[in-house]
């Protein structure tokens, strides 16, 4: 019988080769981080989201059985095929600016010209509260930075800073259709 960490192994597994195998972006969301947003199966079975990236867990499954010290404290930047969140926010040389897209693509194409990976996400978060700056409102979102950045062979989608603040704002459910 595999242990339970090996079973989150496995599972994390099948699920990046399923979406490996799809075509077109995708939503990356966050989850493990606040007490408040569901269990990872709930947040699997929303449909809105093809990666769960788990982070900053200190403590998992039932009862809450604690993570060996190197699962815990920090975002993998790089998956198993070569995917690469970048996270565009809190920092404003690097992100939106209401109505001004040219930091933000300048520090896309720096990213996708530098950085040998397959897929680049834009990391942004969920809501006006789950970052001090670079929330994007989903119609600047879906209508100027979405279009201006699809274009690119390494765009791979969307990463949410979190499950939490998704669900109180309903952001990737906003955004599916245009990602």
């Amino acid at each position: 019988m595999a242990s339970m960490k090996e079973q989150v192994v496995i599972f994390l597994v099948m699920f990046v080769i399923m979406v490996a195998q799809s075509e077109g972006g995708g939503i990356a969301i966050y989850w493990g981080q606040n007490g408040n947003e569901g269990t990872l199966a709930d947040t699997c079975a929303t449909g809105n989201y093809q990666f769960v990236n788990l982070a900053f867990l200190s403590t998992f499954g039932a009862p809450q059985c604690p993570f060996p010290d190197q699962w815990v404290g920090g975002a993998l930047e790089t998956g198993l095929f070569d995917y690469v969140w970048v996270q565009f926010y809190n920092n404003p040389p690097c992100q939106f600016q209401s109505g001004d897209l040219n930091n933000l693509e300048g520090s896309w194409n720096q990213w996708t010209s530098s950085i040998q990976a397959t897929k680049i996400f834009l990391g942004l978060p969920a809501a006006p509260d789950a970052a001090g700056s670079g929330f994007i409102p989903v119609n600047d979102l879906t209508s100027s930075v979405l279009p201006a950045l699809k274009g690119s062979d390494k765009y791979g989608g969307v990463m949410l800073w979190s499950k939490y603040y998704d669900d109180e704002t309903g952001y990737s459910a906003s955004i599916k259709t245009d990602v």
